[in-house]
Formats: structure tokens, C-alpha cells, sequence
């Protein structure tokens, strides 16, 4: 995939990881950058083009997929954190985290991939997470989803294959962003995310571990389950 030249589309462009996206996009040449948010006037980066996009919303996806039929790079990064137990958790908000984190994704790789066909085949990056893998108490809501979607980037890799279009997952652990506020843990600058990411999916790859962290707990992931948290949550610590 390359990225000079290209048009992209990143979901969830407001902030974090997504603005970050923006950035880096702007520096490697990206002809034309749809910027999208749930809230478009919370876009402040300079020369994109700014669209209004749900992930939870399939019309608001649609429409947006229309408005940006000549895309070639999808970056599918919006999404919800979510604090609190699956067991006894309010359930309507853990159908939220779902319908973001799940089936918005699901969303936006259905509405563009008719689009990435016709300009070619294209690449689809979805934005994950190193708690795809594992959990801990008070985020498990958030981890089923992330894992879920792990699940369905491989799946969408599979089925998108014969049209050409590269699908890459991003894994990762901490970074500097709202939704990180107030957690003591050592994080990473968005904007090397996106710069690693990036590189990634320009060298063609299926899978992107961004940090460290994220990289030694994908090597866990054969060991037994209380072995695995062990490493893992010693990795967190």
C-alpha cells in the first residue's frame, strides 16, 4: 500500500490515535484525507475533508462511504473505552461497547469494501488492542469487544483477499490519550503509533504490535492460561 498518493478515510479523527493518523497521513503524501467523527466539528486538522460518521449508525456509514467513493485506505479506529464487570455491569452499556467497538468496525468494512474494489483493491487497517488477548477486573467489557475484533479482522482478511484488498489489525497497549487520562502507567506518544502503524501497512503487513509491551504479550499467547496472565499482568504492572 502506498500511502503517498493515496485517498484515505479515518474513522474516529477527532482525537488520539485518530488525529494522530491524520498527521502522519498529511506528512506521507496522502493526496486527499477524509477526516470523520460522530461530531464533525470536533475535527481540527488542517486540510482534510470533513465528513459526519456513526460507526454505530449503518445509514451515517453508508452515506459516508458514498460521499467518499474514491477512497483507497480505510483507517477504522473509532471506538469506546468501557470500565466496570461483565457479570453485574449495566448491560445496556456493554451492548455499546459491542455495537462500537464490534459491530461498528463490521460497520465501516462492509460500507468500503464495495468502494476499495472499485478503486482497486485498496487496504483496510482496523485499529485493535493488546487487550484483545487478555483482561483484567473492571475492563472486561472492552476486552470482549477488542477480542471479538480481532476475530473479525481475520475473518474480513479472508473474505477481502480475492478483491485485492491488504487488511491490516494494529495492536496495542497504553497511549497518550483522552481516554487514558488519570491512568499511571507508562504510555506511548500517538503519534509514533501512527507512525508505526503506517510503516506497517505500507510494507504490507496483516498485523502491526506497536509497542513493546503489546509485542511480549502476543508471545504468551500459546502458554496456559494463568501462566499467560501472569506474563501478562507483569507486563502492565
Amino acid at each position: 500500500m502506498d500511502i503517498a498518493g493515496s485517498v484515505a478515510l479515518v474513522t474516529g479523527a477527532n482525537r488520539g490515535i485518530g488525529r494522530a493518523f491524520v498527521g502522519e497521513l498529511q506528512r506521507r503524501g496522502a493526496a486527499k484525507i477524509y477526516a470523520t467523527a460522530r461530531n464533525p466539528a470536533q475535527i481540527d486538522s488542517p486540510g482534510v475533508q470533513v465528513l459526519q460518521l456513526d460507526v454505530t449508525d449503518p445509514q451515517s456509514v453508508t452515506k459516508a462511504a458514498e460521499q467518499a467513493s474514491d477512497v483507497t485506505l480505510v483507517i477504522s479506529n473509532a471506538g469506546i473505552t468501557a470500565n466496570g464487570p461483565l457479570l453485574t455491569g449495566d448491560l445496556d452499556h456493554i451492548r455499546l461497547v459491542m455495537e462500537t467497538n464490534y459491530f461498528g468496525t463490521l460497520n465501516v468494512a462492509r460500507a468500503f469494501a464495495p468502494v476499495l474494489k472499485t478503486n482497486g483493491g485498496g487496504a483496510l487497517l482496523t485499529v485493535l488492542s493488546a487487550l484483545a488477548w487478555f483482561s483484567f477486573e473492571g475492563v472486561g467489557p472492552y476486552c470482549a469487544s477488542k477480542a471479538a475484533a480481532w476475530s473479525l479482522t481475520d475473518s474480513i482478511r479472508i473474505e477481502l483477499a480475492s478483491q485485492g484488498t491488504q487488511v491490516t489489525g494494529m495492536y496495542v497497549g497504553p497511549v497518550d490519550t483522552d481516554a487514558m487520562a488519570g491512568i499511571d502507567v507508562p504510555k506511548s506518544a500517538p503519534e509514533d503509533i501512527a507512525r508505526i502503524t503506517l510503516d506497517g501497512v505500507e510494507q504490507g503487513f496483516t498485523e502491526v504490535l506497536a509497542d513493546e509491551m503489546t509485542a511480549q504479550i502476543k508471545l504468551t499467547l500459546s502458554d496456559p492460561p494463568d501462566k499467560r496472565y501472569e506474563k501478562a499482568l507483569a507486563l502492565i504492572s
